[in-house]
């Protein structure tokens, strides 16, 4: 195959795995398992497989590296610009290493990768399209850039430098919110094996991780024993204290919701759950924090 074929092959498994990979964030979200992403998909009678045992990973059916990786708690500690761009490290300490030659040749062609985070172990926060936008050898790390899909899939947004600049500075820098975000919902569910603490639900589609103490407050720490994991209409109602939970983890309902009549999901869904007893995780570890729950229980009672 010659070097053209190998360049449009490559391209083709790239928008393949784009679009394989919006197909499993439709149905699962955006953090996916290892499992899901070592296995793949098939192309033209072939296994891709988006990650594998190194950090920066490319198939062999293609040319340059497909996707990197990082791990939480890893040798390789990937951080940020102070421009809000991931830096990543190299392979190892060789610049002429393989891996790092593969992304290396991706500054230039400007070809886009997949970026995969650790939010447990098992689980990926995915972010495409990256790209590789600077190589500093002196220390051994690659600078990286999120870009709108629209870049790969209509060619080259049509902005000034600056503006590129700007945009893609901001949206490297949410990938750290979504990091922040999802490894709370994870470690939560986890926590709670995957059902609704209110009313068991084990749909895991339908579930929130809820926060006891809002994030932005002094004490709304992304610790799990802040959180509460709840089904969608459990996690609106606490949130607008339609119910409170005490210290004790006792199920409070609001007095006006009480003497309501409506239909079935206010009578058996909410109605219901007053004076009942919060569904606990097993590691006892991870139970609510009473303390948490008093401050938040006294806005309940303010609502009522």
């Amino acid at each position: 195959m010659n070097l053209d074929n190998y360049y449009f092959m490559d391209d083709q498994i790239r928008l393949a795995a784009f679009a394989w990979l919006d197909k499993q964030i439709a149905i699962h979200g955006d953090v996916l398992p290892r499992e899901l992403l070592a296995t793949g998909f098939i192309f033209n009678g072939e296994r891709i497989t988006l990650l594998g045992p190194q950090g920066i990973w490319k198939p062999k059916s293609m040319k340059f590296p497909l996707s990197i990786t990082t791990i939480s708690n890893s040798q390789y500690n990937d951080s940020y610009t102070n421009d809000g761009f991931l830096k990543y490290n190299y392979r190892g300490t060789d610049p002429n290493h393989a891996d790092n030659v593969g992304l290396r040749s991706l500054i230039l062609l400007k070809k886009p990768l997949i970026y995969f985070r650790s939010i447990i172990k098992g689980k990926y926060l995915v972010t495409y399209p990256i790209f590789i936008i600077d190589d500093n050898k002196q220390h051994l790390m690659f600078t990286v850039a999120l870009d709108d899909i629209k870049s790969v899939n209509t060619g080259n947004i049509q902005e000034s430098e600056n503006a590129s600049f700007y945009r893609r500075s901001y949206l490297t820098s949410t990938i750290q919110v979504r990091v922040h975000q999802r490894s709370f919902r994870e470690r939560v569910l986890l926590a709670y094996q995957n059902h609704c603490a209110l009313c068991n639900l084990k749909h895991v589609e339908l579930l929130d991780a809820a926060h006891i103490i809002a994030d932005k407050e002094d004490i709304g720490d992304p610790i799990v024993t802040n959180g509460l994991a709840l089904c969608k209409i459990h996690h609106a109602a606490f949130d607008n204290n339609f119910i409170g939970i005490t210290a004790d983890y006792q199920i409070k309902i609001r007095e006006d919701l009480l003497t309501e009549i409506d239909g079935p999901m206010l009578k058996y869904g909410i109605q219901s759950l007053n004076n009942s007893k919060l569904i606990l995780p097993t590691n006892r570890l991870n139970w609510p924090d009473p303390e948490r729950l008093e401050r938040r229980f006294l806005s309940f009672l303010k609502a009522v």
